[in-house]
């Protein structure tokens, strides 16, 4: 029925990945399993046989989907199916992508889907380490033309060693966490997040990562090889012209250099060459035109504006805005600039520029988080903003792309371990970039705004943090690294580098690189260069504001947190939560309890000091512990024979005797006047130690009468009742002592 085909790749601690083809989705140009444990991911391709018209790039699509049946639980939602992809599986999805797309030949069109599905997951294995490697298996096993194959791997260092595709487990542990794919000879990509570590440990890494990385590329050759895959299909997607090439460049090449080398901003820039491209197209008919445009546009592009601006900053040095290779753009900076947001800023670095807010929410605004294998909340969150004005593009906005979840993420990652939660920091907070100008680095431009925003609100951010896109532009063995690079740089060159980090080291990194190998030794110029650049730009920002401010806006709603015992959260909760929801509602605030190592975690959330401290107080007092030798004012909640309950705190009631309400002796309770709602002041004397009910006395707070003497008690007299006062001189009673039936 089925002959299947498999390649173990070993791993270390007795590990080891299984590629499978043969078994499943057999009518897929190619489709492969991969195994770690029990986690299992199928991965299909499919081509279409030939390009649609006019198509001059490359119409891949890539989706990852993560099935909740995958490791036995029902997907969350009304449909209780899975729907859109979540971010989580966009952004693995963007990884495979950014891996795979630059190894199809540059001139075949057709459209590729690739799809990779979690269809089994053991729950400690991290299944999107396995999700680059098992696309591109799928790729390796058809006749697609592809130039790989590929891996990725996540690198972690956990106690100062590095490892290779950790557990959740190993996770919380780790101070570096890159996502690295590679072919068997270069890097193609790396992203991910660290704890301020040096250039050096990030490069390390790197190195670490694609030892592994050659392994798993040499099973799929070798497993490409045996099925006879290694032989890909011939295509034809592009109609080419020699001789209308040439002319293109004899034509226009000199006017678009002028141009390039002018230093015009970004709008003039782009408006004269298209004014040149328009005018060498007009010496044809319309149907020649209808003939040579594609061809046009696409000789235009490659090798007239391409290779003008690269060979303007490898011969010349010259950029395309007049900068040097290692010149950051005129930056300003400004914050509160919305006087109604809780923290504000505008970053403005040449012609990009991010308009970031900060909003400081309660514990109830926290992102919940319900994927396949993780779940749980989220404190802090980072949304970007990419609207078609920006690039001053007339369109409309429709919904959220791929590429505004994937730059929101990296500017998370990079504020992420500088923003104080938990204890540290009580409130929710969300960061939103709205980019207002873009010509380069926009989601760089929202690491800083954000650093500025959040100072600007009062978080106690604990190091400012800025970041920089870096470019490089290479020809055999010429090369320049840029810093800051502009829209154009990073389109028409060979690395979009970004790195955010601190004063002491890296937070976050980005890299995609469109070329065969890059060695080591420029990727560490190009890291060195980095860093100056974001030393640089954080001076710009400190020169705005150089710590958080001391406290919050006055309109700020506040925050008070409380660590109870966990044994009192019920008690504060109430049947069915009847006591919160009333605090809640008496007092006008939001009250949220946590429960964490056998603790209460309780945030009140308030408008004002006012209701802040009334909902405080309540809480307090129900989870006080009532002290003997203190006075409490208590109400009276009812009245008996022999005495009266009084409530001293919240949910606590204790006994004050008809002894022990005056020095005058009463026989009955309505002789003392004491009614239920009363208002009295008390002093808690004592606990029954059988019964654990508080006894109480009003009388020790009164002033004794002229010539008093402690009573004693006589026998004989009826039991738990005190006989009046006695004069000096007179004779102590008996002690008091339990009595029989009979007697």
């Amino acid at each position: 029925m089925y002959n299947a085909t498999q390649k173990v790749i070993k791993l270390d601690d007795n590990r080891e990945i299984i590629i499978e083809t043969g078994k499943l989705a057999k009518q897929a140009d190619g489709a492969v399993v991969v195994k770690q444990g029990d986690t299992m991911l199928l991965a299909t391709v499919v081509a279409a046989k030939d390009a649609k018209p006019d198509t001059d790039f490359m119409p891949l699509q890539v989706d990852y989907k993560e099935k909740y049946a995958s490791c036995g639980r029902f997907p969350g939602g009304f449909l209780k199916r899975e729907a859109r992809p979540g971010d989580n599986e966009i952004l693995v999805a963007r990884l495979i992508d950014r891996a795979l797309r630059p190894l199809f030949p540059s001139d075949y069109h057709a459209e590729v889907f690739v799809t990779v599905n979690l269809i089994s997951a053991d729950k400690d294995i991290q299944a999107d380490a396995l999700a680059g490697l098992a696309a591109s298996a799928a790729l390796a096993v058809s006749d697609i033309p592809f130039g790989g194959p590929i891996s990725e791997v996540r690198v972690a260092r956990l106690n100062g060693e590095f490892v290779i595709n950790p557990t959740f487990s190993q996770m919380n542990d780790v101070d570096l966490d890159l996502m690295v794919a590679g072919t068997i000879d270069n890097i193609l990509m790396v992203e991910g997040e660290m704890k301020e570590v040096s250039e050096e440990v990030m490069l390390e890494a790197i190195k670490f990562a694609h030892e592994v990385i050659k392994t798993h590329c040499a099973a799929q050759i070798e497993l490409s090889k045996e099925l006879g895959k290694d032989v890909k299909r011939t295509y034809c997607h592009e109609e080419n012209d020699e001789e209308l090439r040439a002319k293109v460049i004899a034509e226009t090449y000199d006017k678009v250099y002028a141009v390039a080398t002018s230093g015009s901003d970004k709008h003039s820039r782009t408006e004269s060459f298209e004014a040149i491209e328009a005018e060498f197209c007009e010496q044809f008919t319309e149907e020649e035109l209808e003939a040579k445009a594609t061809m046009i546009k696409r000789y235009f592009h490659d090798d007239v504006l391409k290779k003008a601006m690269r060979n303007m900053i490898l011969d010349e040095g010259k950029r395309l805005d007049g900068r040097k290779m290692d010149e950051i753009r005129p930056i300003w900076c400004e914050v509160g600039y919305l006087p109604a947001a809780h923290g504000s800023a505008i970053f403005t670095r040449g012609e990009t520029q991010s308009l970031t807010t900060v909003t400081l929410g309660t514990k109830l605004d926290e992102k919940q988080i319900d994927e396949v294998l993780v779940q749980g909340t989220e404190q802090f969150v980072l949304h970007y903003n990419f609207p078609p004005f920006s690039t001053g593009e007339a369109r409309p906005s429709r919904g959220l792309s791929r590429r505004e979840i994937g730059h929101g993420h990296l500017a998370w990652r990079a504020l992420k371990p500088m923003v104080p939660v938990g204890e540290e920091n009580p409130y929710a907070v969300r960061v939103v970039s709205d980019i207002l100008e873009s010509n380069g680095s926009s989601s760089m431009a929202t690491v800083c705004a954000g650093t500025l925003a959040l100072m600007d609100a009062g978080v106690k951010l604990k190091k400012p943090v800025s970041g920089i896109a870096m470019g490089l532009i290479s020809e055999g063995d010429k090369y320049a690294v840029l810093s800051d690079i502009l829209g154009d740089e990073d389109h028409l060159g060979d690395m979009d580098f970004k790195v955010t980090g601190t004063r002491d080291g890296i937070t976050a990194t980005q890299m995609d690189i469109k070329v065969d190998g890059l060695s080591y030794e420029v990727l560490a110029k190009a890291l060195a260069q980095a860093k100056a650049g974001r030393l640089h730009i954080m001076d710009k920002i400190t020169e705005t504001i150089a710590e958080p401010r001391e406290d919050y806006r006055p309109f700020v709603p506040r925050i008070v947190q409380i660590t109870i015992p966990g044994e009192f959260i019920g008690a504060v909760i109430g049947p069915g939560g009847k006591v919160i929801q009333e605090i809640q509602k008496t007092t006008g605030t939001t009250i949220t309890i946590t429960e964490v190592d056998q603790k209460g975690i309780v945030d009140i959330f308030g408008v004002d000091k006012e209701s802040l401290d009334g909902a405080l107080n309540r809480i307090k007092g129900i989870v006080a512990v009532p002290e003997v030798g203190e006075i409490y004012t208590g109400k009276v909640k009812s009245v008996v024979a022999f005495g009266a309950f009084v409530e001293i705190l919240p949910g606590k009631d204790a006994l004050l005797h008809i002894s022990e309400i005056d020095y005058k002796r009463f026989e009955t309770m309505e002789e003392t006047g004491i009614k239920e709602g009363d208002v009295l002041e008390v002093k808690l004397i004592g606990l029954d130690q059988k019964t654990g009910k508080y006894k109480l006395s009003r009388k020790v707070l009164l002033e004794k009468p002229e010539g008093w003497v402690e009573e004693r008690r006589e026998r004989g007299g009826e039991r738990g009742e005190r006989r009046g006062p006695r004069r000096e001189g007179g004779k102590p009673r008996g002690e008091r002592r339990e009595h029989s039936d009979k007697e």
